[in-house]
């Protein structure tokens, strides 16, 4: 069955304290919103409809980074869920596959789970996510009769007797996507909030003889975030969990807790993570690389057998071919270095092309910024740049080159050559100490006059 997701996404998200739209706060330095909507991606929707509210350009904006194909629209006022899934009914006109209708800040519902949902609409006319949480008291209660959901009441119209049951609605709904539109134009807002609430869609198929059930899951899968602190909850999970995932899969963590990894970090087979490294978003490890501590890695590509850090910083694009060796207190940024090369100490690299086994010299700046534009440098393979070495971009250093220490290069240097480019040392016999007494001096007059 084709399948179309909804994902509700409107909400301001008073308790977050932010001019920022609920939905677009990072866990694992993804939106919440990215969470979702990856999560869903495994069923290959033939639709996505995001209905967004506040913050509607930057909703829009974050959408389409993920999934250029999804389509988003407004809801201009927020009456409730039924009220906010109906607005994608334009969006869905003429789609007969199942809709799922899901919620843009509960970022842990897994595809598996929206798998068994869209399954179950083979026998029953309307699905819903049930769980069982530690603690009952905010969620509505699925009133089942065996496998059919007869209703789900919301706790604040719950009776005694409801409220002791200990199956809850985990919001997500799946429907055929003309009944639900349907269902939805039946609901009404008399309740305790004045809201038109999704959950009535079960009620108004079972008054039509149709059959309803409930998917259960764990609870983690039902976190919703509505607070800073749900959200610090929410990336500590997601971390315990990740972490765990690369453990299981033979990859090497000295210090779990201290690694910090981002929604799409990935780390091969028998890699070693330090303590204290953050992967930002985009970053990729193959097998067999070692990530010393205190190291940071964003947009980057680390291959076999690399040794990254410790204190070093690799920013977008990245590439670190095999063995590369990338020591403390260096910075790459969009440089590609090939396999056996080596910047091991205090060094920037940016906006260049490193051959292979290639040494780069402590204290090494590749100058690639005039104020204007970005410019390349290419360090062919098996040169060395003598410490201290400015490389002036745009700038070429041939295979087997040398710069002497100190060097300011501003010209391409020949394959094999020696360039030195320093200024000739010049001394002054005496003039150290007649200098020092001379500002001596001068310091003791201002003290004098003050």
């Amino acid at each position: 069955m084709k399948t179309a997701l909804i994902i509700l996404a409107a909400g301001k998200g008073t308790r977050m304290n932010s001019d920022l739209p609920k939905v677009l706060h990072k866990v694992a330095q993804a939106p919440l919103l990215e969470h979702a909507m990856a999560s869903a991606a495994g069923l290959e929707p033939a639709h996505t409809v995001v209905v967004a509210g506040h913050g509607l350009d930057l909703v829009r904006a974050a959408t389409n980074e993920f999934d250029e194909t999804a389509v988003v629209v407004e809801q201009t006022e927020q009456l409730g869920t039924a009220h906010a899934a109906q607005q994608a009914r334009g969006a869905l006109a003429g789609f007969d596959g199942a809709a799922l209708v899901l919620f843009g800040d509960t970022p842990f519902l897994s595809a598996g789970t929206l798998q068994k949902m869209v399954d179950a609409l083979a026998t029953h006319e309307v699905v819903v996510l049930g769980f069982e949480p530690a603690d009952t008291k905010r969620y509505g209660r699925l009133v089942m009769q065996g496998d059919t959901l007869e209703r789900i009441v919301e706790h604040k119209d719950a009776t005694d007797e409801e409220r002791a049951i200990t199956l809850c609605n985990g919001g997500v709904t799946a429907c055929r996507a003309p009944l639900l539109f349907d269902l939805i134009s039946q609901i009404g807002d008399d309740n305790a909030s004045g809201e038109y609430y999704l959950t009535d869609v079960v009620a108004l198929a079972r008054a039509r003889g149709m059959s309803a059930t409930a998917v259960i899951c764990d609870e983690a899968e039902t976190l919703g975030v509505n607070s800073r602190a749900d959200l610090a909850a929410a990336d500590a999970l997601f971390q315990s969990r990740a972490r765990a995932a690369l453990i299981e899969d033979g990859v090497t963590l000295t210090a779990p807790d201290t690694v910090y990894l981002s929604r799409d970090t990935v780390i091969g087979r028998d890699t070693v993570i330090e303590p204290n490294v953050v992967f930002g978003p985009g970053a990729t490890v193959e097998t067999g690389a070692t990530i010393r501590a205190f190291s940071h890695l964003e947009g980057c590509h680390v291959s076999r057998g690399a040794i990254i850090g410790p204190y070093a910083r690799l920013r977008p694009g990245t590439e670190l071919a095999e063995d590369v060796r990338v020591g403390n207190f260096v910075e790459i940024k969009n440089a590609q270095i090939a396999a056996g090369a080596k910047v091991n100490h205090l060094s920037y690299i940016g906006d260049a092309t490193i051959g292979k086994k290639a040494n780069i010299g402590a204290g090494t700046i590749t100058c690639n910024y005039d104020g204007v534009m970005k410019h390349r440098t290419q360090i062919g393979a098996n040169a060395f740049i003598g410490s201290n070495t400015m490389l002036v971009a745009p700038v070429s250093i041939g295979d087997g080159a040398l710069t002497g220490s100190g060097s300011v290069i501003t010209s391409d240097v020949e394959p094999d050559a020696l360039a030195l480019a320093r200024a000739p040392q010049v001394e002054k016999p005496g003039m150290a100490r007649k200098l020092f007494e001379m500002l001596k001096a001068k310091k003791a007059k201002a003290q004098r006059g003050s």
